[in-house]
């Protein structure tokens, strides 16, 4: 496997490390002798563009599961996309006939913003989503429509919608200014004038003025030097530092202000370029993470992560809180915790991701604050390297931030927006986020129907137009597996489903699983049609929901109460009762049985059918 180091900012040290091929003829023929999934001849043909059009637009509203009204079109096939929709729910978004409009529309994992989000606020968004009907609930076993129980949904079979902890995270922050008794008082900074950095207890006390801020960060004058940039509030105002009195034990940082502006109390602090070493989680975090542990979240995102350490306490910490909350009976011994989403917002996480990449279970690519540590303009080449590492290692990916920032306010998007969601798509990202569009802006539902119409159109393309970008995509995660020597059952029967799926040209691919890892796997080959996981855990099933082209289904009985002999025959006509197969389509269905009398292991089977 050969590394490629790509350089983010001149003269700092910020390299990513992803897999690369050394030609297009070396990677067809490791393609084909390593994983068989593609044919170097076809490979070479097909790579960019087919012989089909690329002007042939199709309405990517014609694949949507949904009609005009919103409600659920049970005699259309089910036609999902294979990237998911992560909307974060705040003020605008939080009430129940907008939060089911939404769910409706696409979205398939709900993230919580605990920066501003209040306990009562966290409660009554993940009540509304548990009312929130999914596309399954209007199915029965006969296929007749379903009485719906009082939570809002079906009585016999549930899809799932997972939920995203969201913590505030370790942050560095100005002082209250002097004489601020309302908590909204600013005070003017002019270009040009002086600005001290202090950060003893006295200054605190005291109060920041134009001329002496207090930073909350003791050794503030140990990560700066001369030259260096200090931005506040976002980089509403950008300090230049001149002066450090590093040797001191509580030294001041002497800066230039390089433009005027206003500043308030408690303004966010960003140290471009800067090595911290702040804690992975805040004392807010930890109150937060346990709280969020009690109702049961199915994933943690957490923020500013510098290195793996940091994932490693958060994940140790977590375990405390579920031995600690099975002694009170809040928890439930044996239950997943949640995943850890690290967040790559700051030069330290870009310096050390190859590390955070190993240790967590996915990445989010948090363009906001990764934008004002680094120079804007390297952030997209950022993105792409994080994604293509994601992709070698199999984890999942979020690209976030400002995707579709201008449907806060109008109901369409810009073009370049629709580009940046496009263009995510082509790189690889398993899933794409809404921010402040769908938590606080003015057209919460068409935000996520006109996201998920952008997937939609992207993926037909790749799929039927240009399959070069997902065919990297899969080789990547094929020459990364070579390279960790992975050459698990779990490995052989997902490449050898992906094959089968793509020469039967398979409408689904159907997994029994109890874990999840088969999925995953699975998903990691990048197949273009949808992994119906059936689970007999709702978390389980609800932990799947990041990965790329996974679509869980919690049953609960089909495992335990339907021999492995029917279990596939189950499984098919469960997925035609969905709507997402029909007679006459060819699927695959893998399952992973354990060990019996005759065998001393676990083995995985695969079988193709025709749907009857």
């Amino acid at each position: 496997m050969m590394l490629a180091h790509r350089t983010l900012r001149s003269g700092a040290n910020i390299t990513l490390r992803t897999a690369r091929s050394t030609t297009r003829s070396s990677t067809s023929n490791q393609l084909a002798s390593s994983s068989h999934l593609v044919s170097s001849q076809e490979h070479d043909r097909h790579r960019y563009f087919s012989s089909r059009s690329s002007f042939d637009l199709p309405d990517p509203r014609s694949f949507m599961s949904y009609e005009d009204s919103l409600e659920y079109a049970k005699s259309q096939k089910w036609n999902p996309q294979l990237s998911k929709i992560v909307a974060t729910i705040g003020p605008t978004s939080e009430q129940l006939p907008v939060l089911k409009d939404i769910v409706r529309c696409g979205m398939r994992v709900m993230r919580l913003n605990f920066s501003h989000a209040t306990v009562e606020e966290v409660e009554l968004r993940m009540k509304n989503l548990r009312l929130s009907k999914g596309r399954h609930s209007i199915f029965t076993d006969e296929g007749e429509e379903a009485g719906v129980a009082s939570t809002g949904e079906s009585s016999v079979h549930k899809n799932v919608r997972a939920v995203l902890l969201d913590t505030r995270g370790p942050e560095l922050r100005t002082g209250k200014l002097a004489g601020d008794h309302s908590g909204h008082e600013t005070v003017h900074i002019e270009v040009g004038s002086t600005v001290t950095l202090c950060t003893t207890d006295e200054v605190r006390d005291g109060g920041s003025t134009a001329s002496q801020l207090y930073i909350d960060y003791p050794k503030l004058h140990k990560c700066l030097v001369p030259g260096m940039k200090v931005l506040l509030d976002d980089g509403a105002i950008i300090l230049t530092v001149t002066e450090v009195e590093s040797e001191k034990e509580n030294g001041t940082v002497t800066c230039v202000a390089d433009n005027s502006g206003e500043i308030r109390s408690r303004a966010g602090v960003n140290l471009p370029g800067a090595e911290t070493d702040l804690p992975a989680m805040s004392a807010k975090d930890r109150v937060d993470i346990k709280y969020g542990m009690t109702k049961d979240v199915d994933y943690v995102a957490a923020s500013f992560i510098q290195n793996a350490e940091g994932v490693r306490e958060i994940k140790a910490y977590m375990q405390e809180c579920a031995e600690e909350l099975a002694a009170d009976g809040q928890w439930e011994l044996g239950r997943p915790l949640p995943l850890v989403i690290s967040k790559i917002e700051s030069v330290s996480g870009l310096n050390h991701f190859d590390d955070i990449l190993e240790e967590s279970d996915g990445i989010m690519v948090a363009r906001g604050d990764l934008g004002v540590e680094i120079p804007i303009q390297q952030v997209t080449n950022a993105q792409k390297e994080m994604v293509a590492a994601c992709n070698a290692a199999g984890k999942p990916v979020i690209v976030a931030t400002q995707m579709l920032e201008s449907m806060a306010k109008n109901p369409r998007p810009t073009r370049a927006e629709v580009a940046d969601v496009t263009n995510a798509i082509y790189d690889g990202a398993d899933c794409v986020m809404l921010s402040g569009e769908t938590a606080k802006g003015k057209y919460p539902v068409q935000v996520v129907q006109t996201m998920n119409e952008i997937i939609a159109s992207a993926e037909h393309f790749t799929k039927n137009t240009m399959p070069g970008p997902n065919l990297e995509a899969r080789e990547r995660f094929v020459h990364g597996q070579a390279g960790r020597g992975d050459k698990s059952v779990d490995a052989a029967v997902a490449r050898a489903a992906v094959t089968a799926s793509e020469e039967r040209d398979a409408a689904a691919i159907i997994v029994l699983t109890s874990h999840g890892n088969l999925p995953r796997m699975i998903s990691a080959f990048r197949p273009n049609i949808p992994v119906l996981a059936f689970c007999p855990n709702a978390k389980v099933a609800r932990q799947l929901m990041l990965h790329r082209g996974i679509h869980p289904i919690h049953i609960d009985d089909l495992l335990t109460h339907v021999s492995s002999v029917k279990r596939p025959a189950r499984a098919i006509q469960y997925a035609k009762q969905f709507g997402m197969v029909q007679e006459g389509d060819n699927v695959v269905v893998v399952t992973r049985e354990t060990a019996c009398d005759e065998l001393t292991t676990d083995f995985a089977s695969m079988k193709i059918a025709t749907v009857p």
